[in-house]
């Protein structure tokens, strides 16, 4: 795909759904190859779509240029790593309210479905913010965990009663931003250039679902990263309190992908999130 043999490849450590590589090629470049036996059609065709779209946006975070994909791979250059620093965060923070301006047409994609993590992501796209949370977010992972047994019977109640509340507790009116949509630390990569962001489930969505995801798994110099995006785009009244509405979801997928404690945690999210509304 690359036009060039591959000299060497060597594993590196990545998530648990993908292989990751670290390649050498026969023209010198470095690359990163990810691959998933069986990976659905389309998967890593997405993922770069996503990523060309987050790179699309001005004076937002970079992302690592897209060299090639096809339905077995995605090969992407190479990004090396560094130390997170208080300057990098607040580079970082004003750099994301940059790419969230970027905005969209729709609330979803127009493209089609993708996927978080494993699972298959709803793409719509919907009228509203709420439309999304509520019908592509919230009740399809909802439904999914409790056919598995992941949630209990009264955290079942509790997020159905903010599906059906979501209008009076998304807060102020926002326009489409241009999210990331998977955004915990482990996608965030330090760079001796400042933050890269990788792995994206990107959409046109609501801003304060990337901070609120952030704040959920947490970054070094999180206080920085979020001081310097609210002064470069003043955050509305309320969204500290309204991270546990946009938390919910991803909660939701870890209760799908890998019960445990997650169930109970997103029944606690959603039991604050309807207090906070």
């Amino acid at each position: 795909m690359l036009g060039t043999a591959v000299e060497s490849l060597t594993p590196v450590g990545g998530g648990s759904i993908c292989a990751a590589h670290r390649a050498v090629l026969g023209d010198g470049r470095t690359v990163f190859v990810k691959t998933r036996d069986g990976a659905p059609p389309g998967f890593f065709r997405t993922e770069a779509h996503g990523l060309e779209r987050l790179a699309g946006a001005r004076g937002g975070v970079p992302v690592p240029e897209v060299l090639a994909y096809d339905d077995r791979c995605l090969i992407l250059e190479w990004v090396a790593t560094g130390v997170p620093s208080a300057a990098a965060a607040e580079r970082l923070g004003r750099a994301l309210a940059a790419t969230h301006r970027a905005g969209g047409d729709v609330f979803g994609c127009a493209g089609g479905d993708g996927w978080i993590g494993s699972l298959d992501l709803p793409g719509g796209p919907w009228t509203s913010w709420p439309d999304l949370w509520a019908y592509g977010r919230l009740e399809p992972y909802l439904r999914a965990a409790r056919r598995s047994g992941a949630v209990d019977k009264r955290t079942v109640a509790d997020v159905e009663k903010v599906i059906a509340e979501l209008p009076r507790l998304a807060g102020p009116a926002e326009p489409v931003a241009l999210v990331h949509g998977d955004l915990w630390a482990g996608n965030v990569l330090w760079t001796d250039r400042g933050a890269v962001l990788v792995d994206p489930a990107a959409h046109g969505g609501h801003r304060e679902t990337d901070l609120a995801m952030l704040t959920l798994f947490g970054l070094p110099h999180l206080d920085r990263v979020l001081a310097a995006y609210d002064e470069a785009w003043p955050l509305a009244a309320g969204w500290r309190e309204r991270a546990a509405l946009h938390q919910l979801h991803p909660v939701l997928v870890h209760a799908v992908l890998f019960g445990g404690s997650y169930g109970a945690q997103a029944g606690q999210l959603a039991r604050q999130a309807l207090r906070a509304g």
